[in-house]
Protein backbone atom coordinates (compact mmCIF):
# COMPACT_ATOMS: atom_id res chain seq x y z
CA UNK A 1 0.00 0.00 0.00
CA UNK A 2 1.59 3.46 -0.87
CA UNK A 3 1.51 5.60 2.31
CA UNK A 4 2.38 9.38 2.03
CA UNK A 5 3.32 10.28 5.69
CA UNK A 6 0.46 9.45 7.63
CA UNK A 7 -1.70 8.93 5.02
CA UNK A 8 -2.99 5.56 3.50
CA UNK A 9 -3.65 6.50 -0.51
CA UNK A 10 -7.05 4.62 -1.50
CA UNK A 11 -9.40 4.94 -4.36
CA UNK A 12 -13.34 4.58 -4.73
CA UNK A 13 -14.74 4.64 -8.36
CA UNK A 14 -18.68 5.05 -8.63
CA UNK A 15 -20.23 3.85 -12.60
CA UNK A 16 -22.67 5.99 -13.63
CA UNK A 17 -24.97 4.24 -16.85
CA UNK A 18 -27.89 5.29 -18.25
CA UNK A 19 -29.67 6.96 -14.63
CA UNK A 20 -28.36 4.64 -12.09
CA UNK A 21 -25.28 3.94 -9.86
CA UNK A 22 -23.65 0.98 -9.56
CA UNK A 23 -23.24 0.59 -5.56
CA UNK A 24 -21.46 -2.72 -4.13
CA UNK A 25 -22.75 -4.16 -0.71
CA UNK A 26 -19.47 -4.71 1.26
CA UNK A 27 -18.92 -8.20 2.38
CA UNK A 28 -16.15 -8.22 4.63
CA UNK A 29 -13.25 -5.12 5.63
CA UNK A 30 -13.58 -1.93 6.57
CA UNK A 31 -17.35 -1.02 5.67
CA UNK A 32 -19.09 -4.66 5.85
CA UNK A 33 -22.71 -4.18 5.25
CA UNK A 34 -22.52 -1.10 3.66
CA UNK A 35 -23.69 -0.04 -0.06
CA UNK A 36 -20.52 1.45 -1.51
CA UNK A 37 -18.54 2.01 -4.83
CA UNK A 38 -15.39 -0.07 -5.67
CA UNK A 39 -11.98 0.82 -4.03
CA UNK A 40 -9.10 0.14 -1.90
CA UNK A 41 -5.10 0.24 -1.77
CA UNK A 42 -2.80 1.79 -4.11
CA UNK A 43 -0.01 -0.79 -4.18
CA UNK A 44 3.86 -0.39 -4.60
CA UNK A 45 4.64 0.63 -8.61
CA UNK A 46 0.92 1.54 -9.65
CA UNK A 47 -0.69 4.82 -10.10
CA UNK A 48 -3.68 5.73 -8.85
CA UNK A 49 -5.74 5.36 -12.18
CA UNK A 50 -4.07 1.94 -12.29
CA UNK A 51 -5.21 1.02 -8.88
CA UNK A 52 -8.78 1.94 -9.59
CA UNK A 53 -9.63 -0.30 -12.50
CA UNK A 54 -7.44 -3.24 -10.97
CA UNK A 55 -10.34 -2.66 -7.38
CA UNK A 56 -12.69 -1.97 -9.63
CA UNK A 57 -12.51 -5.59 -11.75
CA UNK A 58 -11.42 -7.58 -8.55
CA UNK A 59 -14.38 -6.12 -6.64
CA UNK A 60 -17.17 -6.39 -9.69
CA UNK A 61 -15.45 -8.00 -12.77
CA UNK A 62 -16.19 -4.43 -14.44
CA UNK A 63 -12.89 -3.52 -16.89
CA UNK A 64 -13.50 0.34 -17.47
CA UNK A 65 -13.07 2.08 -20.13
CA UNK A 66 -13.11 5.61 -19.28
CA UNK A 67 -13.15 7.22 -16.08
CA UNK A 68 -12.15 10.66 -14.61
CA UNK A 69 -11.45 11.81 -11.18
CA UNK A 70 -14.20 14.43 -9.45
CA UNK A 71 -12.63 13.94 -6.07
CA UNK A 72 -10.43 13.59 -2.76
CA UNK A 73 -11.91 13.08 0.30
CA UNK A 74 -9.77 12.47 3.63
CA UNK A 75 -10.99 10.43 6.43
CA UNK A 76 -9.73 10.54 9.96
CA UNK A 77 -11.74 7.59 12.84
CA UNK A 78 -11.42 9.70 15.98
CA UNK A 79 -9.08 6.98 18.13
CA UNK A 80 -7.27 6.06 15.38
CA UNK A 81 -4.39 6.71 13.91
CA UNK A 82 -3.57 8.07 10.29
CA UNK A 83 -5.77 9.69 7.69
CA UNK A 84 -7.24 7.50 4.26
CA UNK A 85 -6.75 9.67 1.11
CA UNK A 86 -9.28 8.69 -1.50
CA UNK A 87 -9.34 9.78 -4.81
CA UNK A 88 -12.87 9.48 -6.15
CA UNK A 89 -13.36 8.63 -9.73
CA UNK A 90 -16.73 8.55 -11.80
CA UNK A 91 -16.53 6.18 -14.36
CA UNK A 92 -18.99 5.78 -17.59
CA UNK A 93 -17.94 3.57 -19.84
CA UNK A 94 -17.26 -0.19 -19.13
CA UNK A 95 -16.63 -3.56 -20.68
CA UNK A 96 -18.73 -6.77 -18.92
CA UNK A 97 -21.28 -7.77 -16.78
CA UNK A 98 -21.35 -6.64 -12.62
CA UNK A 99 -20.40 -9.68 -11.03
CA UNK A 100 -20.62 -10.86 -7.29
CA UNK A 101 -17.22 -11.43 -5.95
CA UNK A 102 -15.95 -12.72 -2.23
CA UNK A 103 -15.58 -8.83 -0.92
CA UNK A 104 -18.49 -7.11 -2.67
CA UNK A 105 -22.46 -7.61 -4.18
CA UNK A 106 -22.94 -5.16 -7.39
CA UNK A 107 -26.56 -3.69 -7.69
CA UNK A 108 -27.81 -0.61 -9.96
CA UNK A 109 -29.41 1.95 -8.61
CA UNK A 110 -31.87 4.53 -9.64
CA UNK A 111 -29.95 7.87 -9.25
CA UNK A 112 -33.36 9.14 -7.29
CA UNK A 113 -33.15 6.10 -5.19
CA UNK A 114 -29.75 6.09 -3.83
CA UNK A 115 -29.70 4.00 -0.14
CA UNK A 116 -27.87 6.79 1.60
CA UNK A 117 -29.20 5.30 4.78
CA UNK A 118 -27.39 2.49 3.89
CA UNK A 119 -23.85 3.87 3.14
CA UNK A 120 -21.01 5.57 5.00
CA UNK A 121 -21.89 9.13 6.48
CA UNK A 122 -19.91 11.23 4.40
CA UNK A 123 -21.54 10.27 1.25
CA UNK A 124 -24.94 12.40 2.01
CA UNK A 125 -22.23 15.57 2.10
CA UNK A 126 -20.14 15.00 -1.35
CA UNK A 127 -22.68 12.59 -3.52
CA UNK A 128 -24.15 15.90 -5.08
CA UNK A 129 -21.14 17.80 -6.49
CA UNK A 130 -20.03 14.08 -7.37
CA UNK A 131 -23.28 13.50 -9.64
CA UNK A 132 -23.09 17.18 -10.93
CA UNK A 133 -19.86 16.39 -11.87
CA UNK A 134 -18.07 19.19 -9.88
CA UNK A 135 -14.73 18.89 -8.39
CA UNK A 136 -14.25 19.07 -4.93
CA UNK A 137 -12.23 17.72 -1.88
CA UNK A 138 -13.54 16.77 1.33
CA UNK A 139 -12.27 15.75 5.22
CA UNK A 140 -14.56 14.05 7.65
CA UNK A 141 -14.08 13.20 11.18
CA UNK A 142 -15.78 9.85 12.17
CA UNK A 143 -16.61 8.63 15.33
CA UNK A 144 -16.94 5.50 17.00
CA UNK A 145 -19.81 4.77 15.71
CA UNK A 146 -18.90 5.59 12.43
CA UNK A 147 -20.74 8.85 11.92
CA UNK A 148 -19.60 12.01 10.97
CA UNK A 149 -18.70 14.61 13.34
CA UNK A 150 -17.31 17.08 11.83
CA UNK A 151 -16.40 17.71 8.16
CA UNK A 152 -15.12 20.44 5.34
CA UNK A 153 -16.00 20.31 1.96
CA UNK A 154 -15.09 22.54 -0.78
CA UNK A 155 -15.68 22.75 -4.40
CA UNK A 156 -12.30 22.89 -6.68
CA UNK A 157 -11.07 23.59 -9.86
CA UNK A 158 -8.93 21.41 -9.76
CA UNK A 159 -6.60 18.59 -7.78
Amino acid sequence: MILDGSRKILTLCLVIKDGQILLGMKKRGLGTGKWNGFGGKVEVGETIEEATKREMFEESGIEIKTMYQLGINEFEFRGQPGILAVHVYKAVDFFGEPTETEEMRPQWFDLSAVPFAKMWDDDRYWFKLFLADKKFRGRYLFNENEKVIDYSLAEIEDF
